[in-house]
């Protein structure tokens, strides 16, 4: 799906780590235990006195970002932050006198078809002393005004007296509900205000940082979704189907299908509910398409693809109507993965840029083409079509472990750089497309990419065995005489860039689904993310840590509206 959609400018941007923890439920403080989920993040801030204003008129600011560096830090107490590892994820947590359970919720969603809203929230930078007991007699005035507290990062730093003796202590990110002209968060900030310079030396509020617009609600992928970077009809003068105006009349039709697509509707009721997409009903010449793709990679799928590919393919088969004779329906295959992995389909006019694409798998949902190649080339296709789609990516869909694994690429992507987009994209590129994993002997590789699994040739070209003696280079016809191996490292291929009109010269092997869905979360949980995202299933919303605003590249649908 990304094919010739990786159109993005390479803005550098760089962010240090530092030790933070997200909170995963709601009231704050006062319980004995908590597990949140580590992650890195760089919120501004800088270095002022320990001046004041009052609450009701105090001034929000903006600061720079600091790129000094953080890591897992512990007071001589054992009061702050630690971090453990436990079974692939980090968590944190305070000690057992100072521990804290923090959480959020959603909102239900309103009749007007809006996402759900978490309302304001509020970002403070204090400075603590490093004593016994400083943490506690800060976060007990949260637990008093009953204000939610969403997010808490610490970081050492090291200042000096008038007698110019080094004083080590901690600056606290804090983000919470709330907005300061209502009367808890005043009462909360003034109380702080008030505390003794042997707890807390500084208290400023933060300004919210402006992001990339991002969906948070899983209807907000309708405004995204028709940002093609084509319609569906504007082919290349190279396309086979460029002259033949009845191909492209078709074209157009399942183009306008998708266009007028919307995830979710409002009910009688008030509410909202999942929109059924209509049935596409497929000419003679289409299906017979679709039954030469089909019968050029079966025999191939046996040897080459995945075990997890090759059981998913049988329960589509059971349950979908996958056969070479019929295009199965996206509604019926949209059912089906909601049932298993929770993941879902949602009709696409044509392609659409890498960021948008990434978005929709943020909310487990894959943007899918509709329309198929053209019949007087069948075995080509020069941008993804239904084959692709159905051959190569819906089988993938149906195992969890490569759900999740595209669902972590999918949350980095919300609010990223451009930079960091692009970097996604390659890992995309060079593993959901052309990724190779091993097999179950321990020494053949097998493909759990679309662009491999619905493509006979390159399919057997990444994946046939090769003795030592067979050269590297390109043959006369461009192509690539063997392909390089590399092992699956996210970081290595987010860097390497690759061909869209020929076989890849390189390829990262995996050692199973389960290995690439825990590098890429490690290296997603590394990325300079301007928040740190959560989703929740049952809300179909994305829960972030900290006040942002869409400020940049807002949806016309959404300017509109404003």
């Amino acid at each position: 799906m990304l094919r010739r959609s990786i159109l993005l400018s390479r803005t550098a941007s760089s962010s240090n780590k530092r030790c933070s923890v997200l909170a995963s439920s709601s009231s704050c403080c006062h319980h004995e235990n908590s597990c949140c989920h580590f992650f890195s993040s760089s919120p501004d801030y800088a270095t002022h006195d320990n001046s004041w204003q009052d609450p009701r008129s105090i001034q929000q600011q903006h600061f720079n970002n600091n790129n000094d560096g953080g890591g897992n830090h512990q007071t001589s107490n054992g009061e702050h932050v630690v971090i453990k590892n436990l079974a692939g994820q980090e968590f944190a947590h305070l000690d057992n006198s100072h521990n804290m359970d923090v959480n959020h919720h959603h909102n239900n969603i309103d009749s007007n078809n809006s996402p759900p809203l978490e309302g304001p929230r509020t970002s403070v930078l204090m400075e603590l002393t490093d004593r016994v007991g400083a943490l506690h007699d800060v976060l007990k005035y949260y637990w008093k005004y009953d204000v939610n507290i969403t997010r808490i990062e610490s970081r050492p730093v090291t200042t000096t007296n008038n007698n110019g003796n080094s004083q080590p202590k901690f600056d606290f990110f804090i983000d919470f509900h709330g907005k300061i002209g209502q009367p808890k968060i005043n009462a909360l900030l003034s109380s702080l205000q008030r505390l003794p310079n042997l707890t807390i030396t500084k208290l400023l509020v933060l300004d919210e940082k402006e992001v990339q617009w991002f969906p948070r609600h899983i209807s907000e992928l309708d405004k995204i979704a028709n940002r093609t970077l084509d319609a569906g009809t504007d082919l290349e003068a190279d396309h086979p189907g460029f002259l033949d105006e009845e191909y492209r009349k078709r074209r157009g039709v399942l183009a306008q299908v998708a266009l007028n697509h919307r995830t979710t509707t409002v009910n009688i009721m008030g509410g909202q509910q999942q929109q059924i997409i209509p049935r596409t009903e497929y000419t003679v010449e289409e299906v017979e398409t679709w039954g030469l793709v089909w019968d050029t990679v079966e025999g191939l799928w046996d040897k080459y693809a995945c075990k997890e590919f090759k059981t998913s393919l049988n329960l589509l088969k059971k349950h979908c109507n996958y056969s070479r004779n019929t295009i199965p329906q996206i509604s019926e295959i949209s059912s089906f993965l909601q049932l298993q992995t929770n993941f879902r389909l949602r009709p696409v006019a044509g392609l659409i840029s890498s960021r948008d694409f990434l978005n929709g798998l943020a909310f487990r949902t894959f943007f899918c083409t509709q329309y198929i190649r053209h019949s007087s080339r069948p075995l080509y296709t020069p941008e993804p079509d239904i084959c692709h789609e159905l051959l190569g990516h819906v089988p993938m869909f149906v195992d969890r472990d490569f759900c999740d694994f595209s669902q972590e690429i999918g949350l980095a992507s919300l609010g990223a750089s451009d930079e960091d987009i692009l970097k996604l994209a390659r890992c995309y590129w060079h593993s959901v497309e052309f990724g190779l994993c091993r097999g179950e002997d321990g020494t053949s590789h097998k493909a759990y990419g679309a662009g491999l699994l619905s493509s006979f040739g390159e399919l057997e070209y990444s994946c046939k065995e090769r003795s030592d003696e067979e050269p590297y280079g390109v043959g006369e016809d461009g192509m690539p005489l063997r392909p390089v191996i590399k092992p699956w490292d996210p970081a290595v291929a987010a860097a390497q860039d690759f061909p869209i009109t020929t076989y890849q010269p390189v390829y990262f092997l995996a050692e199973s689904l389960q290995d690439a869905k825990l590098k890429m979360r490690k290296y997603c949980e590394d990325l300079p993310r301007p928040f740190f995202a959560l989703y929740n299933a049952q809300t179909e919303t994305v829960h972030i840590d900290r006040p942002v605003r869409r400020a940049r590249g807002i949806p016309e649908e959404e300017e509109d509206s404003e």
